[in-house]
């Protein structure tokens, strides 16, 4: 106990947005100190001693879809909460260090954001993996809570505010009010899914198999969600299925608008059934007020206007819908009594 409360002297206090495609690192008093993707490379143990972690973050992805037999590259968060506890550890240990520039003996306070739909035994196994990296005391926070503060949203007023985030592997809807969520929804859904309608997609028109990354670089470049947008074309190398050797074509817009048609209206739908549930006092302010877009999926161009037909309401997007998470964990993180308002038990 006394060395803890030594260590977290020298220790700043860290927010975590542990996401499904990237996780996001802030220290108190320094802001957004990291951002990698979620990606742990493993290989054999020449020992026999089980798995060593040879890459985590940038370098890891980098191999995804590029090992040899003896090297796997993991992603251990899956729908946004813990698949492969060992590896998540792994993962969180060089986040601690890689904030605190290496140093071992540090032990923060620590803040991390979870989807709404997580159950008990997920939360614990959350904290446990905080704990066991290096954290002192672990908070937990729902996702939208945090997204809605980093987007400069009053969680704590008695209006409702309306908030959609386009995570990697989740989208969460929640209406708050009074620092609590009154109505939310979370669908397993997001730009991971949105990856694998393109790579489904492209397999159905071309007979050609694409991997996740470049499935990744294809929704960022030509996605949309309009038909009304501009089409773009630009070329996809893949796999030919039939003769099995590398192949090229050009794909456009229109056809990965095509691909993401479920994806965004399972989204839409999600958004429609939140508002069902909300409270017609809330409803009234949404209308005022508008659904607040974060996430980096909420990024898919003409996505807001997609979502502003269909809704009849205003959407706004965060000013940086990317770290909008992170950011609101790590303003909760400065102001201890909005923290306990907020956090999960």
């Amino acid at each position: 106990m006394i060395f803890d409360a030594i260590a977290g002297l020298f220790s700043h206090d860290l927010a975590i947005d542990l996401g499904t495609a990237n996780t996001l690192v802030y220290v108190r008093d320094k802001g957004l100190v990291c951002s990698e993707p979620s990606v742990v490379a493993v290989t054999e143990d020449s020992a026999g001693r089980g798995e060593r972690v040879i890459a985590v973050g940038h370098e890891a992805k980098e191999m995804l879809g590029r090992t040899p037999g003896a090297i796997r590259a993991i992603r251990p968060i899956k729908d946004g909460v813990i698949a492969d506890f060992e590896i998540t550890e792994a993962m969180l240990k060089y986040f601690l260090r890689r904030a605190h520039n290496r140093a071992k003996l540090v032990r923060p306070r620590t803040v991390i954001c979870v989807p709404p739909c997580i159950t008990s035994v997920e939360k614990r196994a959350v904290r446990e993996s905080a704990l066991s990296a290096g954290a002192r005391e672990v908070y937990l926070i729902e996702e939208p809570m945090a997204a809605a503060i980093g987007a400069g949203l009053d969680v704590t007023a008695p209006t409702g505010n309306m908030v959609v985030d386009i995570g990697g592997g989740t989208t969460d809807v929640a209406v708050i009010s009074l620092s609590g969520i009154v109505a939310s929804r979370s669908i397993r859904t997001g730009g991971d899914t949105m990856d694998e309608a393109i790579i489904n997609y492209v397999k159905r028109k071309y007979n050609m198999l694409v991997g996740e990354r470049t499935a990744e670089e294809i929704k960022i470049t030509i996605g949309m969600a309009s038909p009304e947008g501009k089409n773009e074309s630009m070329e996809i190398k893949g796999r030919d299925l039939v003769a099995g050797i590398p192949k090229v074509v050009v794909a456009t817009s229109d056809e990965i608008r095509e691909a993401l048609v479920e994806p965004i209206h399972a989204i839409v739908e999600t958004v429609h059934l939140t508002l069902e549930k909300t409270p017609p006092e809330l409803a009234a302010d949404i209308v005022d007020r508008g659904i607040m877009l974060v996430g980096g999926g909420s990024l898919l161009r003409d996505f807001d206007h997609v979502l502003r037909q269909e809704t009849k309401l205003p959407i706004l997007r965060s000013d940086d819908p990317f770290t909008a998470v992170v950011h609101g964990a790590g303003e909760a993180l400065n102001n201890m009594s909005l923290l306990k308002d907020v956090a999960i038990h």
